[in-house]
């Protein structure tokens, strides 16, 4: 059997789990990396890896989708739903008349985390890195905003809540 053997509910399967993987190396790495030399060079490590791959992994959606220069809101909407970590995390997108909600309500970080006995990751600043650099890179008048991500206090249901407009 071979990858174009898969039907399409196969193939969707396989890019959830090849997701998984690809997240569960970028949490490895970052463990590795903590390990060595400490959680504040690691995020600043994390920080500078996600700005570069934020923006290559927005131009190949961009491209894919044929979305063009400074597409709008309604492009950056589409390509948020393309992300690989929007496959595996429990997400929802919201297109209001002015802005786009991100909410996570599952993340795969911080669940591990809690599998492990461990207090919540103080993502957002990596988060900001990541969600402002790849709707830039869709659209560069784009605006992200963080509502609340850890560290700040969130809902039970939600661990982050993300904006963008123009």
């Amino acid at each position: 059997m071979d990858l174009q053997d898969l039907g399409k509910a196969e193939l969707l399967d396989w890019l959830k789990e090849a997701a998984k993987l690809w997240y569960a190396h970028d949490g490895l790495w970052f463990q590795a990396v903590e390990d060595k030399f400490g959680l504040e060079a690691a995020i600043e490590l994390d920080k500078k890896a996600w700005s570069q791959f934020t923006v290559v992994e927005a131009d190949r959606i961009k491209n894919m989708l044929g979305l063009g220069e400074n597409p709008g809101l309604e492009a950056v909407f589409t390509a948020l739903k393309f992300r690989l970590a929007y496959r595996i995390n429990d997400s929802q997108l919201e297109m209001a008349p002015d802005k786009i909600i991100l909410r996570n309500h599952s993340c795969r970080v911080q669940s591990a985390r809690k599998r492990k006995g461990l207090a919540d990751f103080a993502c957002q600043p990596v988060g900001i890195v990541q969600y402002s650099g790849f709707a830039r890179a869709i659209d560069p008048r784009v605006k992200t905003t963080c509502v609340f991500c850890p560290p700040d206090d969130h809902p039970e249901d939600t661990w982050c809540r993300w904006e963008f407009s123009l």
